[in-house]
């Protein structure tokens, strides 16, 4: 069977961790979705590493881990972490496996991307220049290159018929820097890449369910990115909800047993787009610092403000989320009040409804208020010694979404996570 670990809110929930956590019981993970806009934050012999690409799985010696087709993988990041992986004696080449039909993210689509930014202005929806977003748009456009095309003699010959296309692309766009150093970047990760075990990624992944292997998906970014399901038009170019596993691994729907859902025990959001209970005040530069909100792959500034109960109940709906995960409660020891954001008042009605254009209505978040526990939770261990205002506050979110939380993350270690 196939459990599915994804997050909840704008991404940047802490899924990293929660993977890595739970990695030693499962044989295989797989990434179904995303490309190197992922930052999956681990602590590996309390060094910090940020993986983009390459499944949480990584550093546990038994645990297989495949990039699925869903994934557009880009070359060089790819390079550049298995680097960072084999500094810490990992053998990457072992029980590392890429789809044959993941899309490769080509230094034309990161060209396009900033072309596409550049000319949207004031209304840029906050891209992180990666080329994800052009080369999911060839996918769909069926102009793509893939893992297995490097197999193939042709492939130099099919890249330079795609690149001249987008060389027509970026002279509309009035965009003309020199891209020939990531291009040579690029061929050279090529040739690494060949090394790799290419696989027909849903017979692999198939014959492992058959085999009764314990398969966990991992997802990157958030639901409420999700391109049919986020606050379009500022979202990924993926379906980062649970669906997004049959098609990003080629899995069947009864395959799935559990969904996991990670959510902040607040709310955070990095780059453009709607955001109802953000705080511009003291608040929320308060759980800026003390959460340390800063983007895993970008650097940039997270925003920040309560959890929204709305939103993420919208999220459980979508993924039918089984369990829930909350991460960074020790982030709000240190606060005297605490709110939740219950419904949204849109255009003057009272809602428990995501809108289908959060950009398009007013909204206002109904708060409910809680006192704060201002007691120091980091260094708790068990369910039965956290403060009985933390407990409330957990009890009252699980009534609301009919989800309970599973697990309690208290901190960025590994030990850090209370089973409730």
């Amino acid at each position: 069977m196939v459990d599915v670990l994804l997050g909840l809110q704008w991404g940047d929930e802490g899924k990293g961790k929660i993977v890595d956590y739970f990695a030693p019981s499962y044989d295989v993970i797989a990434r179904f979705q995303g490309g190197p806009n992922a930052g999956h934050t681990l602590y590996v012999n309390d060094k910090k590493v940020v993986l983009h690409q390459i499944p949480s799985g990584i550093f546990h010696e038994n645990t297989t881990n495949l990039i699925g087709n869903g994934v557009v993988l880009d070359a060089v990041t790819l390079r550049r972490e298995c680097d960072i992986v084999q500094s810490f004696g990992v053998d990457f080449r072992k029980n590392l496996y890429i789809s044959e039909r993941t899309h490769l993210i080509l230094p034309t689509h990161r060209a396009l991307d900033k072309a596409s930014e550049l000319q949207k202005g004031n209304e840029k929806i906050g891209s992180t220049l990666k080329g994800i977003g052009p080369a999911y748009m060839d996918k769909t456009g069926r102009n793509g290159l893939r893992v297995g095309d490097l197999l193939d003699k042709s492939f130099t010959t099919q890249y330079i018929k795609l690149r001249l296309k987008h060389q027509k692309l970026l002279d509309s766009m009035n965009f003309h820097e020199d891209i020939s150093a990531w291009e040579e970047e690029f061929f050279d990760a090529i040739e690494f890449m060949r090394q790799f075990k290419i696989v027909n990624g849903e017979y692999f992944i198939n014959d492992k369910i058959s085999q009764g292997k314990k398969v966990l998906a991992e997802g990157a970014q958030g639901s409420m990115l999700d391109v049919d399901f986020g606050t379009f038009p500022f979202v990924t170019s993926s379906n980062t909800i649970s669906a997004g596993v049959c098609t990003g691994l080629g899995v069947a729907p009864q395959k799935i047993r559990d969904v996991i859902g990670v959510t902040k025990a607040y709310c955070t959001r990095v780059g453009s787009g709607p955001f109802p209970t953000e705080l511009h005040d003291a608040t929320g530069e308060e759980l800026r610092k003390i959460g340390n909100e800063f983007g895993a792959t970008t650097g940039r500034p997270r925003r920040c403000g309560w959890i929204d109960l709305v939103a993420l109940n919208f999220a459980c709906m979508v993924n039918g989320v089984t369990k829930l995960v909350m991460t960074k409660a020790d982030v709000l020891d240190a606060f005297e009040d605490l709110q939740v954001c219950t419904s949204y008042v849109v255009n003057g009605q009272k809602t428990r409804q995501v809108p289908f254009q959060m950009t398009k209505v007013n909204i206002e978040p109904e708060l409910k208020a809680f006192k704060g526990w201002k007691q120091d939770t980091s260094k708790l261990k068990t369910a039965a010694e956290l403060p009985e205002v933390m407990k409330q506050y957990v009890a009252f979110i699980n009534e609301y979404l009919g989800v309970n939380v599973a697990y309690i993350s208290n901190g960025p270690g590994r030990d850090q996570l209370i089973e409730i």
